[in-house]
């Protein structure tokens, strides 16, 4: 009788147990759901413009700046995407299937120019090649008086530098796929009689094409994104004319129109970018490169050295060593209290949005890993569309939501409320960066729990431990590479981005970011250096461990 009581007892145990991880894990969907609907609330903010367009914004907008601005926004697409598929596509190949003196190091150098973010860049070859700069001084000296360079200041100088700064997520995606693809492939090309430039063409880069694509979609996002650089150029684009609207205009509705404009400007983006990937069907023979490269001779290896050089030079090892130069000279001047409260500021904006952005990526990736359906992955894809949005639409996102909220904390408070709660805050400012670098936190993340064996978390619920223990007790200590790369990550991120800190920082809260971007433009290049020195030196740190990765990997 007793055995009959505890085997009738069993199934209702276990019902009970499964009763508790069902309702457990509706807790961590509701956690998840949380963080997905507060990372969307900004973009659905920016996206319902488009259902309440304002009639005399829009007429006004169409009278003055919109055409301009879609101009310029067109030529800045068509040459950045042109000269980021010719120099990372170009030097991919030279790398990756070719042999020429200075190879191996030119391999992982042409990736440095990640760590020089696009606003540096353009304000020391601003600096540089200016009418008023060294080197048309000394052209000037040399052979008389005149204008020996192209302007730089132009639609061609804004192209030449972001094709400088953006080449290399082409270069790696495509050196990557180049490598893959191995040798075997083009010489059976050349054998069908195909010469080497038209096997190139027709074999090499076809089967690279997802990468290739995936490639020029990020470094286009970025380019429309951008608001440091074409703002050091006087170019217009909607980034600069989102801020113009917000700070110069005051008019934060004519900047949430604009900003929707920008929105269907990388939503086009990102579903021509799926759409081309999602057709290519291509099998590779994972060959890593290692059945020889083509020895090049002569005039051929000279020319790949210094084609490689002059880019390298160009992006990233001059420009470093005029911010030297100008540190040297100011730095007394520099490095003062001043400095140093921006410097604290930037790291403690960095520290914090790292934590808070790792923890809700950390909650979206177990969440996955409990119940993978189609909602839960729904939702982690929704909370990570954020990087492919500028800051500016961000930072217009979160302020309209802040804006309204706070009315309603005023019609709901009265005479108690004193003044704004949420906008200007140092919160908004953080969600800005949660949104934006999800994504990135998330990433090294998702990747670590693949390393994960399941048999370990259901060894672990068969004696009894709940899935915050799981997470805990094992996860999290097997999670700590994974963990420390995705809060770097969005470290370096944080210290480097302009547009939505401009937007939203609460007075008195300037970065390294937003001092370089008052000091130049006032033309005052030494000031800025010695910031923009400290965010180059940052931003190595990740450009290094993708270096190292590359290595491991080939």
């Amino acid at each position: 009788m007793s055995a009959l009581s505890a085997g009738n007892e069993r199934p209702g145990v276990e019902s009970g147990i499964s009763a508790w991880l069902n309702v457990n894990v509706r807790l961590w969907q509701l956690a998840s759901l949380a963080v997905a609907l507060t990372v969307a609330a900004p973009i659905l903010v920016v996206a319902a413009a488009w259902l309440q367009p304002a009639g005399d914004v829009w007429a006004h907008l169409a009278e003055t700046v919109l055409p301009d601005l879609l101009l310029n926004t067109v030529v800045l697409v068509v040459g950045v995407g042109i000269g980021v598929f010719a120099v990372g596509v170009g030097l991919a190949w030279l790398t990756a299937m070719c042999e020429f003196p200075g190879r191996r190091f030119f391999d992982w150098a042409l990736m440095l120019p990640l760590a020089m973010p696009a606003y540096v860049l353009a304000f020391v070859l601003v600096g540089l090649l200016d009418f008023s700069g060294p080197v048309q001084t000394v052209l000037r000296a040399a052979f008389g008086p005149g204008e020996w360079l192209p302007p730089i200041r132009s639609s061609g100088g804004v192209v030449l530098v972001m094709t400088l700064a953006f080449y290399p997520y082409v270069y790696m995606l495509a050196r990557a796929a180049f490598l893959s693809q191995g040798r075997s492939l083009f010489e059976t090309a050349r054998l069908l009689g195909l010469s080497p430039w038209a096997a190139f063409l027709r074999v090499a880069v076809p089967m690279a094409r997802p990468a290739i694509a995936a490639g020029v979609a990020l470094a286009l996002m970025e380019a429309l994104a951008d608001f440091g650089a074409v703002s050091i150029f006087n170019y217009d684009t909607f980034t600069t004319a989102i801020y113009k609207a917000w700070l110069g205009l005051f008019s934060l509705e004519a900047a949430a129109q604009l900003a929707s404009l920008l929105l269907l400007f990388v939503a086009v983006a990102l579903v021509t970018e799926r759409a081309m990937r999602g057709r290519a069907r291509y099998h590779l023979g994972l060959k890593r490169g290692r059945d020889g490269r083509y020895r090049l001779g002569g005039l051929a290896a000279a020319g790949a050295s210094a084609v490689s050089a002059v880019v390298l030079l160009a992006a990233f090892v001059i420009p470093v060593f005029q911010l030297v130069l100008w540190t040297v000279e100011v730095a007394g001047e520099s490095f003062d209290g001043r400095y140093l409260r921006f410097l604290a500021n930037t790291l403690l904006l960095g520290a914090t949005a790292a934590l808070v952005t790792t923890f809700c990526a950390l909650l979206l990736a177990y969440t996955y890993r409990l119940k993978p359906d189609r909602f839960v992955r729904a939702m982690v894809r929704f909370a990570t569309l954020g990087y492919a949005l500028p800051g500016s639409v961000l930072a217009v996102g979160i302020m309209v939501s802040f804006v309204w909220l706070d009315a309603r904390l005023a019609a709901f408070l009265g005479e108690g409320m004193a003044g704004p709660v949420l906008a200007g805050s140092l919160l908004a400012l953080i969600l800005a960066y949660g949104v934006r670098f999800m994504a990135v936190a998330h990433g090294p993340i998702d990747s670590s729990f693949e390393r994960i064996k399941p048999s370990l978390w259901q060894a672990a619920r068969s004696l009894g431990a709940s899935n915050l223990e799981i997470l805990w007790r094992i996860s999290i200590p097997m999670l700590r590479a994974g963990l420390l790369t995705a809060g770097l990550l969005v470290f370096v991120e944080v210290m480097k981005e302009m547009p939505a800190t401009l937007l939203l920082r609460p007075f008195g809260w300037d970065t390294l970011a937003t001092r370089i971007f008052e000091w130049t433009s006032e033309g005052q290049w030494e000031q800025a250096a010695l910031p923009a020195v400290t965010l180059v030196a940052v931003g190595l740190i990740p450009v290094v461990m993708l270096v190292r990765r590359s290595a491991r990997m080939h």
